[in-house]
C-alpha cells in the first residue's frame, strides 16, 4: 500500500502463529543462513526498507556520513506490499537474524512484532526524543504495553480529493461542514462522475472500512490487550453505517467498474480519467499527477483542476475520523549494534530535519507537526495545513498483536464490496473475528 485451529490465544503470551505466519515460522526456523555474516571495518547497519524512489537510500547516505565513520547504513529493499514485507521480517525475526538491524514497519504491524519479543523496545531515557512534537496517533501506533517499539518516521492519511470543474456543475463544497459520503455520490450521480476507493481484498480496504467506521462514532476493536478475549465491536450502529455507505457506493454507477480490484493507483487513473469526480486516496497522488501531467501521461490541465477537503463525514454534524498511515523504523532484538549504533542512526533518521528532506523528495508527509510550517513544504504542498489536521484527527487501525487475523477477516467478510449487506455483514464479520482470534476458524 502506497499500509488455525488449535488452543485458544491468551492476553500476554506472543501470538500464536495463524495459517500464514505459521508457514513463514516453519521455513525461518528450518534455518538458512538468515543472520549476516561479521567482519572488521567499520560496523554496517542493515536497514530494511519499504519501496520508495530512493529517499530512504539518500538518508542511510547521510546518517552514514553524519556518523563521522562510526557506522554505515546499508538497506535492503522489501517488497511494495506490506504484507509480503511482514512475511519477510518475520522470517528473519524468528531465525534471530542478527544482521537485520533496523526496519521500516507499517504501524499495523508494531504490536504483533513487539509482542513476540522481536523488537528492542526504547527505555523511557530515549524514547522521548522520538515521541515529543509528534503527533499523537503516530506514538499511539509505536507503543505497546507502555513502551515505545518503533520511532515514528513519516505520517499519513487520506484526502478527499475532487476535480474543480464537477464539483461546480454539482453545485456542491466539499468543504462544507454538512459535506457526507452521501451528499459526495449524489454530485457523482448528478454529473456522470466517480467516486475513487480502495476496494480490493487487500490493506486498503481495511482502510477505507476502519475509517468508516471510526467516523461514525465507532471501532473495529476494543480491549486489544485482552488478547482472544478483545471486544470486537464492528456489529454495532457505526459497522452498519459503514457498510451503508460501501453497499450504495459500490451498487451505484459512482463506482468504479473494477471496484472489487482497485487499489491506490488504479483510483488514481480513474480519477484522473474522463469521468473522474471525487476520490479518498494519500497525499502521494499530488506529486505523482504533477509528475504525469509534466510528462504528458496525463492532461497538463488536470493538476489545476484538483481540488482538497477533508476526509468525508459519515453523519453531517459529526466530525470525520481520516485513515492513519506511515511507517516507523524500528530495532530488531537480535542486532549486534542494537543499544549503540542502531539507537544513533534511528536518531539521525527520523529527525525534524531529515522528516523535512523525505517528504520534499518522496512526496510521503512527515510525523512532526512542525514540518508542515517550513516554507519549503508550504510551497510544494498547498493543502499541507489540511495534511497536518487530518493526522493529527486520525484515527488508527487495531492495534493489537493479532492484527493479519483481524484485517483478514474482516477482509473476508466485507468483500467484495458490492455484497456488503448492512444488515448482515457487519454481524457476520464479528463473528468470523471472533472464531478466527479462537483458532475455531480458519481464514
Amino acid at each position: 500500500m502506497r499500509g488455525g485451529a488449535g488452543t485458544a490465544r491468551k492476553a500476554g503470551s506472543a501470538p500464536k502463529a495463524g495459517t500464514t505466519l505459521r508457514a513463514v515460522l516453519a521455513l525461518a526456523l528450518a534455518g538458512s543462513g538468515l543472520a549476516a555474516c561479521g567482519g572488521g571495518g567499520t560496523p554496517t547497519l542493515n536497514w530494511y526498507i519499504n519501496p520508495d524512489n530512493g529517499g530512504q537510500d539518500k538518508l542511510a547516505a547521510a546518517c552514514s556520513k553524519a556518523s563521522g565513520g562510526k557506522y554505515r547504513i546499508k538497506t535492503s529493499l522489501m517488497p511494495d506490499d506490506a504484507t509480503q514485507q511482514r512475511e519477510q521480517l518475520v522470517r528473519r525475526l524468528a531465525a534471530k537474524d542478527a544482521g537485520l538491524d533496523l526496519m521500516s514497519l507499517d504501524p499495523v504491524f508494531v504490536a504483533e512484532a513487539a509482542n513476540a519479543g522481536f523488537l528492542r523496545p526504547f527505555p523511557a531515557a530515549q524514547a522521548a526524543q522520538f515521541t515529543q512534537g509528534v503527533f499523537p496517533a503516530a506514538v499511539e501506533s509505536s507503543m505497546w504495553k507502555g513502551k515505545l517499539y518503533a520511532a515514528p518516521f513519516w505520517a499519513n492519511t487520506q484526502l478527499l480529493w475532487y476535480r474543480k470543474s464537477v464539483v461546480q456543475k454539482a453545485g456542491v463544497d466539499p468543504n462544507a461542514p454538512d459535506f457526507t459520503w452521501d451528499k459526495m455520490i449524489d454530485a457523482a450521480l448528478r454529473t456522470g462522475t466517480t467516486v475513487g476507493v480502495q476496494g480490493n481484498k487487500y490493506e486498503g480496504y481495511m482502510v477505507w472500512i476502519n475509517a468508516l467506521v471510526a467516523s461514525a462514532g465507532g471501532q473495529v476493536l476494543s480491549d486489544a490487550q485482552k488478547g482472544d478475549d478483545a471486544r470486537i465491536d464492528i456489529d454495532s450502529p457505526a459497522g452498519r453505517a459503514a457498510a451503508t455507505i460501501i453497499h450504495r457506493l459500490a451498487a451505484s454507477k459512482a463506482a468504479s467498474p473494477t471496484l472489487s480490484t482497485d487499489i491506490e493507483e488504479q483510483s488514481r487513473a480513474l480519477f484522473n480519467g474522463a469521468r473522474g469526480g471525487f476520490m479518498v486516496n494519500w497525499p502521494y497522488i499530488w506529486a505523482a499527477d504533477a509528475s504525469d501531467a509534466k510528462a504528458g501521461v496525463i492532461g497538463k490541465t488536470i493538476p489545476s483542476d484538483i481540488g482538497w477537503a477533508r476526509y468525508p463525514k459519515v453523519t453531517a454534524g459529526q466530525e470525520s475520523k481520516p485513515p492513519f498511515g506511515g511507517i516507523e523504523v524500528a530495532i530488531g532484538a537480535y542486532g549486534r549494534h542494537k543499544n549503540t549504533f542502531a539507537v544513533d542512526a534511528v536518531t539521525c533518521i527520523t529527525s525534524t530535519e531529515h522528516q523535512k528532506e523525505y517528504m520534499l523528495a518522496e512526496g510521503n508527509p512527515a510525523a512532526r507537526p512542525a514540518v508542515y510550517d517550513d516554507p519549503e513544504i508550504k510551497k510544494q504542498f498547498p493543502m499541507a495545513g489540511l495534511i497536518r489536521d487530518s493526522i493529527d484527527a486520525a484515527t488508527p487501525r487495531p492495534i493489537t498483536p493479532y492484527y493479519t487475523d483481524v484485517s483478514g477477516a474482516i477482509q473476508s467478510r466485507w468483500h467484495p464490496p458490492a455484497s456488503v449487506d448492512p444488515n448482515a455483514t457487519p454481524r457476520e464479520s464479528a463473528k468470523f473475528v471472533h472464531q478466527v482470534l479462537r483458532d475455531q476458524r480458519l481464514l
